[in-house]
């Protein structure tokens, strides 16, 4: 059992580092072999000849691969592969096919386009110009070498369209520009961004094959794929959509004779895949009754669609029976198995989100209980020591009262205010534990906290917190503690600070340090004293991938004993953090877009106490 767990993380790491671009470039890979492997295997010309491009394409898949974290090394490589490529393919004879460029493959198109996109976003200024030239020099030679018959200014035009498209967005990336919207919703669906450019890339294939009017059923297999995309969180409207788009490719069909996916219902591939995909999602995301009747629209325009298509466009056959039932009869089973398999998927889908959902939710019940039962731990250790602090005073009392009685008065005034800050910490914590059952935190009572090792001084718990260097990096502290700080307040502070250092050593890629400054505020006018906490760092976030593992409720539980002691507390990017946050600050204070920041702000009195 050691061994499955450290397994299954590799993996749920390797997975989490995929990409659009990397799940693009494998469907770029597997529309190559679609069109390689049939026109090997065809019976025509020298057996296997076509697949002599093929480890070419493959190393140069991997150089682009490789180009994420060595943009020039893969660069200068890719260029040599490329190269050597075109050479054997002049010198053996074999045939090629053209796509975005001529005479070149789908995965060379899209593993050349990210070579050059990784160098412009992460290559030194003069590197990434010498390399990404000598990308521009290679794939003309290669053009020319492989006798591509274009003229030279057509294949420039398109090729420094295709510059644009990769040099673009790398020198918004150096520039620190974050992504729009829609490169974000790209990188957290990376899957259904895979299916969908493979889907596309065997439509390009059917297309490319011989070339015809078929070419304009390109335009609704890159609208349905747009509206697959942009539909991911709320399908029901691109759904609706999508039926407009498979009524738009029927009558598209019929103007320009296009006959080439007859035999697949009329519809591309890219467009049926996204047919599947909003089915399941619907299934997933909606109420049923908005499901079906959604789901029912699809189908009765695709039905609709396939038989005016086979009706209009098949060719008639001279024997016996009708042709045209036969062919709707095998389409009609096909669409029956592709929309019970989107179903199940969708239901499927559906019955995990509601699993995970039970999940979260007690994992998260469960981290505010154990935070509960923690600061409980706490508070009682305060009402202790003001408890005994009485019965000292008390006992002192009774020996001298005989000898000296005025010393009863002071005496009896410094045991009314421990009891008032008693009685505080003690409603404190009534209020945090009222409604809950006595053993509801007896598995968390086990553990260990961070304000079990506190003290009395939450400056000196904070210095040395900052000098035990546990977390793997330096911390920088700006304290300024008010005096008589209330303890429950004080062991909350050092536990927040904990809380939120163990996330950056956790969580902060490239974090090379941490900032932490605890200090008094008023607020309200000078009426509301709060102890203000701050703890940032200079790391990178990671974001989370559709694979990504339930846990850490760090967050969770800072945020429940904050609630509990009548303050608040935010957390986010700086200048985007929810709730009572501070916009625009930096780790350092001084502004910038990087790193994590969580605030809170804990009052100095409770509600008794201000009344």
């Amino acid at each position: 059992m050691s061994e499955t767990y450290p397994l299954r993380e590799r993996v749920t790491r390797r997975l989490r580092s995929a990409d659009p671009a990397s799940m693009v470039l494998l469907a770029a890979v597997f529309g190559d072999l679609a069109v390689l492997v049939p026109a090997a295997t065809d019976g025509w010309g020298t057996p296997l000849l076509d697949l002599v491009p093929l480890p070419g394409i493959l190393l140069l898949a991997g150089c682009a691969v490789l180009g994420r974290s060595r943009p020039v090394f893969a660069g200068w490589a890719g260029a040599c592969v490329l190269g050597a490529n075109s050479l054997l393919i002049a010198y053996t004879g074999a045939p090629t096919f053209s796509t975005l460029l001529p005479e070149t493959s789908f995965a060379e198109c899209i593993a050349g386009l990210l070579l050059v996109y990784y160098c412009a976003r992460s290559a030194p200024a003069a590197a990434a110009t010498v390399t990404i030239g000598l990308l521009v020099a290679s794939e003309l030679a290669s053009t020319v070498a492989r006798d591509a018959g274009m003229h030279i200014l057509q294949l420039a035009g398109i090729g420094l369209v295709l510059l644009l498209v990769a040099v673009i967005p790398g020198a918004r990336a150096r520039q620190g520009i974050g992504d729009g919207t829609l490169v974000t919703l790209l990188r957290q669906q990376w899957l259904l961004v895979g299916v969908l450019a493979l889907a596309l890339f065997l439509d390009a294939s059917i297309m490319l094959e011989a070339p015809s009017s078929d070419v304009v059923m390109a335009l609704p297999a890159i609208a349905a794929v747009v509206l697959v995309i942009r539909g991911t969180s709320s399908p029901l409207r691109p759904a609706l959509l999508l039926a407009g788009v498979i009524a738009a490719t029927t009558a598209l069909a019929l103007a320009t004779d296009a006959d080439r996916y007859l035999h697949l219902g009329g519809l591309p591939i890219a467009a049926t895949v996204s047919g599947m995909v909003v089915t399941a999602l619907l299934v997933r995301l909606e109420s049923p009754r908005r499901a079906v009747t959604a789901i029912s629209i699809l189908a009765v325009t695709v039905a609709a669609g396939s038989t005016v298509q086979v009706m209009a466009l098949l060719e008639p056959v001279q024997i016996a029976y009708n042709r045209d039932v036969e062919v709707l009869q095998g389409l009609a089973l096909t669409a029956v198995l592709l929309l019970g398999i989107s179903v199940a998927i969708g239901l499927f889908l559906r019955a995990r989100d509601s699993e995970r959902k039970t999940t979260v939710e007690a994992a998260i019940a469960e981290a505010q209980t154990a935070e509960r039962m923690a600061l409980a731990r706490e508070l009682h250790d305060v009402v202790a020591h003001h408890v005994t602090g009485i019965v000292v005073q008390a006992q002192a009392v009774r020996i001298v009262a005989q000898q000296n009685p005025h010393v009863v008065a002071d005496s009896l005034g410094q045991i009314e205010n421990a009891g008032t800050e008693a009685l505080t910490a003690m409603r404190r914590l009534v209020r945090s534990m009222r409604g809950e059952s006595g053993d509801a935190g007896a598995g968390a009572g086990e553990q260990s906290g961070p304000g079990e090792q506190a003290t009395t001084d939450l400056d000196a718990d904070l210095r040395k917190l900052a000098s035990s260097a546990v977390h793997g990096m330096p911390v920088r502290l700006d304290v300024d503690v008010p005096p008589e700080l209330p303890q429950e307040v004080a062991r909350s502070a050092l536990r927040i600070v904990q809380e939120a250092l163990t996330n950056v050593s956790k969580h902060a890629a490239g974090a090379s340090a941490a900032w932490v400054a605890v200090r008094g505020e008023a607020r309200g006018g000078g009426d509301r004293a709060l102890l203000h906490i701050r703890v940032a760092d200079d790391g990178t976030p990671g974001e989370p991938g559709p694979l990504a593992a339930i846990g850490g409720y760090g967050l969770v539980g800072m945020r429940e004993r904050v609630e509990l002691l009548g303050g608040t507390l935010a957390a986010g990017r700086p200048g985007d953090q929810q709730g009572h946050g501070r916009d625009g600050d930096g780790p350092d204070g001084t502004g910038g877009s990087g790193g994590w920041v969580v605030e809170a702000w804990l009052p100095l009195q409770g509600e008794e106490e201000s009344q």
